[in-house]
């Protein structure tokens, strides 16, 4: 008789559960035979079941303790998501587990001694909901001990109506009312295709069929769309209706509006032979004389302008000294240069090691950020050849993308972070859409900190207001675009990953 060794804790425990996986895993299943398998997938669903049951037990011990506070999230679901790294719907179902140890203790322990599969019992605690509390538990016994003696779901179902039946109170005819099994959710995949998970009300469900089934008919004979696919077009052409209806409530007081996305490689080109380009050079070159010439006119700082082979000469030996002006073009063609020249010295004079790798990524970093500078802005090449090459509607003022210290955001400037970000941009990963966040000054404007697209960040109010201003955590955004943030005990949280060790 084989004995099997009892773990002394939970670590050892787990050791030991991981092993036995992985020996499952690597076994040799295209040589056992089909009973041999059938045994295994057997005693798989037992495990699974057991692995619920302890899952359930841990997660309620964890919520109850705030485990999730440890790492800056908002709740326990988020922390599923992004510290064990699990899909939202993994997240709801370990979340659906959890509820069985705080609500449906019967069912938990019908789990544990593998009465009921994970799956059935989360079927009977959501068919158990509507029943008031004081005969719920009584009811899941009953339902887990009918499952013991070999009853299949179709009979755990007509026991758990007839109780529903015998103990529910009567319809409270109230539209929210809380024990209603109603959820949708709406995922998207890699490419942009939906995955649409529900349970309908009754009355919810009416609806949609007759609007499915109305528009959903087969379009004579040659239609050779399935069933699915009809229903697919159906719902397709029922959203386009409702859209067009002007049915459909403003969203912060303000109609629906479309971003059109154009890169800035199309707008040059749209430029044929390239002569708005070199309108903007020349306007531009005209623009830069004038600011040279202006400079020299002023009180000065004892130098003077030079270009061409000139400059050129005096540069190989000069230190170079951007000077950034009122013109903000102007500087940041100032700027790019004296970056430039620093990253070839710097390239040059490389000698190969961590720190010097080092500056010229930030350096990189910089020169294509004055780059964007340049391109960018109310008087930059985008935006005249976008005035130029597009239709009304398309073509309007530039607006500004940084307006220096201010207590206001734009909305034109707030659009844009959205745009950007998408979803909170706390380190680690946060799910809230950036419409439902709050644009965050990484560099605080007391310490100032300007309000412009480079300073400013999404989050979410939780991790804005509670995580970095009330729990005290800090936040660290890198030149390269990486962010981290350190909580008060020192746990550090990065958007990227740590970095390499020195061997």
């Amino acid at each position: 008789m084989s004995t099997v060794a009892v773990p002394a804790s939970a670590a050892e425990a787990l050791e030991m559960l991981e092993s036995a996986m992985e020996f499952l895993a690597d076994a040799g299943a295209a040589d056992m035979t089909a009973e041999a398998l059938a045994d295994c997938l057997r005693g798989l669903e037992r495990a699974d079941a057991i692995e619920a049951a302890a899952r359930g037990r841990f997660l309620e011990a964890f919520d109850a303790k705030d485990g999730h506070l440890t790492d800056g999230r908002r709740n326990t679901r988020t922390w599923l998501v992004h510290c064990l790294r699990v899909t939202r719907s993994q997240a709801g179902e370990h979340k659906a587990i959890q509820a069985l140890a705080r609500e449906h203790r019967p069912l938990l322990a019908g789990l544990r001694e593998q009465a009921v599969t994970k799956s059935v019992a989360l079927q009977l605690a959501r068919w158990t909901g509507p029943i008031p509390a004081e005969f719920r538990e009584q009811a899941e016994e009953i339902l887990v001990a009918a499952a013991r003696a070999g009853a299949d779901l179709r009979a755990l179902a007509q026991i758990c109506a007839e109780i529903r039946y015998r103990t529910a109170p009567p319809d409270p005819h109230d539209d929210n009312y809380k024990h209603l099994d109603r959820s949708l959710s709406l995922e998207t995949t890699l490419d942009g295709a939906g995955v649409i998970h529900g349970d309908l009300t009754p009355e919810c469900a009416a609806m949609v069929q007759a609007v499915l089934d109305a528009l959903s008919v087969p379009e004579g004979r040659g239609d050779l769309r399935t069933r699915p696919q009809r229903y697919h077009d159906a719902l397709a052409e029922a959203m386009k209706r409702l859209l067009a209806s002007d049915l459909l409530p403003q969203r912060a007081g303000q109609p629906a509006r479309a971003l059109v996305h154009i890169y800035f490689a199309e707008l040059r080109e749209m430029d044929a032979g390239s002569a708005l380009q070199d309108k903007w050079i020349a306007e531009y070159r005209a623009q830069w004389a004038a600011h040279r010439a202006a400079a020299s006119v002023s009180t000065g700082d004892g130098g003077a302008w030079l270009e061409g082979d000139a400059a050129r000469t005096v540069a190989c030996d000069a230190m170079i000294i951007p000077v950034v002006t009122g013109a903000i073009d102007a500087g940041a063609v100032e700027d790019l240069v004296a970056l430039c020249v620093s990253y070839h010295r710097t390239r040059t004079q490389a000698t190969g090691t961590d720190r010097s790798e080092q500056v010229l990524a930030i350096l990189e970093h910089q020169i294509l950020g004055k780059i964007l500078d340049v391109v960018s802005g109310p008087g930059g090449a985008a935006s005249f050849l976008r005035r130029s090459l597009l239709g009304k509607g398309l073509n309007g003022p530039s607006l500004p993308l940084d307006i220096g210290q201010t207590d206001d955001i734009p909305v034109h400037l707030g659009r844009l972070v959205v745009l950007r970000d998408q979803t909170c941009q706390f380190p680690g990963g946060c799910d809230q859409p950036a419409v439902g966040c709050e644009p965050h000054h990484v560099i605080h404007r007391r310490d100032g900190g300007r309000t412009s697209l480079a300073n400013l960040k999404d989050y979410c109010w939780w991790h804005h207001h509670v995580v970095l201003h009330e729990l005290g955590w800090t936040l660290t955004v890198h030149p390269d675009g990486t962010s981290q943030v350190r909580s008060p005990t020192g746990k550090i949280i990065r958007s990227h990953g740590p970095p390499p060790s020195r061997g």
